[in-house]
């Protein structure tokens, strides 16, 4: 399983309005998770699995992108997305980190 994730800009909202300036230099910034405890609902038809009495019923951890949200992602990325360290081959030289090449 994977969590998509992203870092905002902070230049205004958490800069006390732009104040406190983003220091770039100590780019690229990371986030981590701990204790993260995944329980979701799928979404489907106009209706939620939540509604179900018994979660196995309809378990979101076997659900996967289809092709239109496999390309809708991939949009995000090109259009959004500024940094991915998976790519950053000059700052990892001895290899990338192993989330990178996870299946």
């Amino acid at each position: 399983m994977r969590v998509y994730s992203s870092l905002w800009n902070a230049d205004d909202w958490a800069t006390r309005g732009g104040l406190v300036k983003t220091d770039w230099s100590q780019a690229p910034f990371t986030a981590a998770y701990r204790n993260y405890k995944a329980d979701a609902c799928v979404w489907s038809s106009g209706k939620s699995s939540c509604s179900s009495t018994s979660p196995s019923q309809n378990s979101w951890l076997s659900q996967e992108l289809d092709n239109t949200s496999q390309e809708r992602l991939k949009w995000v990325q090109k259009n959004y997305m500024i940094y991915n360290y998976c790519t950053d081959t000059k700052r990892f030289p001895q290899g990338l980190p192993k989330e990178c090449t996870a299946p």
